[in-house]
């Protein structure tokens, strides 16, 4: 990829024009739809979901929303971080977030 305004991050792509209400693409190298184009976001969150309600194989399903919440929230984090290098402030102005809350959240999941 030569575009500048990508970041390469452990075979991720993620768009640093942070300004866009589209929604993001992640492309990763096996991640790929049928038509070789790669998924987004919401289909790998779909996708992964449906593997793990097929996973359960009947058994009962609890807390299913903090469990997505939590798995998505700590890596945007720790990725929108590492893109402000660290400055809560910017950080919580490129999440749309209060700086407290920002705070909140690090602690929550370690990162401060």
């Amino acid at each position: 990829m030569t575009n500048p305004d990508l970041l390469l991050d452990n075979n991720k792509v993620f768009d640093t024009q942070m300004a866009s209400s589209q929604p993001q693409t992640v492309a990763m190298d096996n991640a790929m739809n049928n038509n070789d184009s790669p998924l987004t976001l919401r289909d790998c969150v779909e996708e992964t979901l449906h593997n793990y309600f097929t996973d359960l194989d009947g058994q009962p399903a609890n807390d299913i929303y903090d469990m997505v919440l939590s798995e998505i929230e700590a890596p945007l984090l720790e990725v929108v971080m590492r893109y402000t290098q660290n400055n809560q402030c910017k950080a919580a102005q490129v999440l749309g977030l209060n700086r407290g809350t920002l705070r909140k959240k690090l602690k929550r999941y370690g990162l401060l």
